[in-house]
């Protein structure tokens, strides 16, 4: 599909005001991490999605000309495999991987583990608010495995516990829950190619529902790093500047939300903040819908590079 027919498509399901199509400009992080991830949120207190903007890694920056080369290379290779996406979604595959302390710290119950598969098939199914997409994308359990290593449990060597620890291909999700500083980081699916390894999402092991960090424990933290695998940026990326997060129906956001702040409006252009987004920092309660536009986004990337 052409840069121009995904663009007339995403216009067709705007929702009429005037809204973002465009760059990225990751979140910052509290301490260095490896470059290949789209997402790094501190989890170490109240409104933690908010904290540590201005401390990002270099290596954690896309530059305007790499988020035009990834829009470019996404392009292309939906024109060569000859298939206009539509708005299906997929069944993806799940394998959590508990990461446990010697003393069995972050040992999640299989209980957790089965209502996060719940939470991750409401958010994606839109079954969340009137207004909410239905991306078409399932998650079914496909595995569950727990290491005890006190440094894997704190996210340490984690290039290599993924490495170890990765299963199946390019439509596997893999969750790794540790105990680290952030809520959650994520692999782009642009990515996969050069480090399939390493590809999925690593999660606050006490975000899953029933966990212990207060605003972020109804499992919606992993709902925003599956976005990030599945191809959407921030809903505040490119703040109030066009091109924005690359899709038309979110409407420029200057920089993340805490809490729930209904009525935030941090933007000149019509539109008040996305705050119920999953791709913003609100908290899990106020969180409920993907639009429209981000699940053609979704699906895109899906096409182009999970497929």
């Amino acid at each position: 599909m052409s840069a121009a027919t995904r663009a007339v498509t995403r216009l067709a399901i705007a929702t009429g005001a005037v809204l973002a199509i465009g760059a990225v400009s990751p979140v910052q992080a509290m301490t260095p991490v490896d470059s290949h991830q789209a997402c790094v949120r501190p989890a170490s207190h109240d409104g933690a999605r908010t904290s540590g903007i201005d401390r990002e890694p270099a290596g954690m920056h896309v530059s305007a000309a790499d988020q035009a080369r990834i829009e470019r290379q996404m392009d292309a290779r939906l024109a060569r495999s000859n298939i206009a996406p539509l708005v299906v979604g997929a069944e993806v595959p799940v394998y959590f991987h508990v990461m446990m302390d010697a003393d069995g710290n972050g040992n999640v119950t299989r209980q957790q583990i089965v209502n996060q598969i719940k939470v991750l098939n409401e958010t994606y199914g839109g079954d969340e608010a009137s207004n909410a997409a239905d991306t078409g994308f399932t998650f079914t359990l496909a595995g569950v495995n727990r290491f005890r290593n006190d440094t894997w449990h704190k996210d340490g060597a984690s290039r290599k516990y993924r490495s170890q620890t990765r299963q199946g291909g390019s439509d596997a999700l893999n969750i790794w829950l540790v105990d680290f500083k952030f809520l959650g980081i994520a692999t782009f699916p642009w990515d996969y190619a050069q480090h399939p390894k390493i590809d999925g999402i690593r999660v606050h092991y006490d975000s899953l529902p029933g966990g212990g960090i207060a605003n972020f424990n109804l499992g919606k933290t992993a709902t925003h790093e599956a976005g990030h695998w599945l191809g959407l940026y921030h809903t505040f990326q490119g703040g109030c500047r066009p091109p924005g997060d690359e899709v038309a129906d979110t409407p420029f956001q200057a920089s993340p939300t805490s809490g729930c702040p209904v009525g935030r409006d941090s933007c000149p252009a019509p539109g008040l903040d996305p705050i119920r987004n999953y791709m913003d920092y609100s908290y899990d309660s106020c969180y409920t819908r993907f639009t429209p536009g981000q699940s053609v986004r979704m699906n895109d990337a899906w096409t182009a590079y999970r497929a």
